[in-house]
């Protein structure tokens, strides 16, 4: 099984490729590596990357690295445009502060970018169901979304 995986963390870091330590898994510093194969992994996973990208485009680029019968796990952000957006995104500040205070706090990776999302969930929701037909979009506690999209098989339905 072939993997390919990116995180900010790990994409936003010097040195972070992984591919002389394990030929399986792939950590890319960039979505648009020319060196990886398309249709080449069964797992594709972009955790906080792809608010960093213009979506169509990002997606777009996992998907092609997606080998048939594969799946896509995409988490992300989006921010609240509606009522309803800011009162659940409101629900879930009780959790995030209980999780604060009995972690410590809020913290991140020294040096890490930060970039907000340019798009609301209506626009992550239409923009998925478009580009990954099928998809599961899910919302997460606060801000984060998770999609995640399976490859059809060749030949498949």
């Amino acid at each position: 099984m072939r993997l390919w995986t990116s995180a900010a963390a790990t994409a936003c870091s010097p040195g972070s490729s992984r591919r002389g330590r394990d030929p399986t898994f792939l950590e890319a510093d960039y979505l648009d590596d020319p060196s990886l194969p398309e249709g080449g992994y069964d797992f594709v996973s972009a955790v906080a990357v792809v608010h960093h990208a213009a979506f169509e485009e990002a997606v777009g680029r996992l998907v092609r690295l997606t080998a048939p019968g594969g799946r896509l796990v995409i988490v992300g952000l989006a921010y609240n445009r509606t009522s309803l957006d800011w009162v659940i995104s409101g629900c879930g500040v009780p959790a995030s502060r209980l999780h604060a205070l009995l972690h410590g706090g809020k913290r991140g990776p020294v040096g890490m970018p930060i970039e907000d999302s340019t798009m609301h969930w209506g626009q992550v929701r239409k923009a998925a169901r478009h580009l990954l037909p099928g998809c599961r979009c899910r919302r997460r506690l606060l801000w984060p979304y998770t999609l995640i999209w399976d490859e059809p098989q060749e030949g498949g339905p």
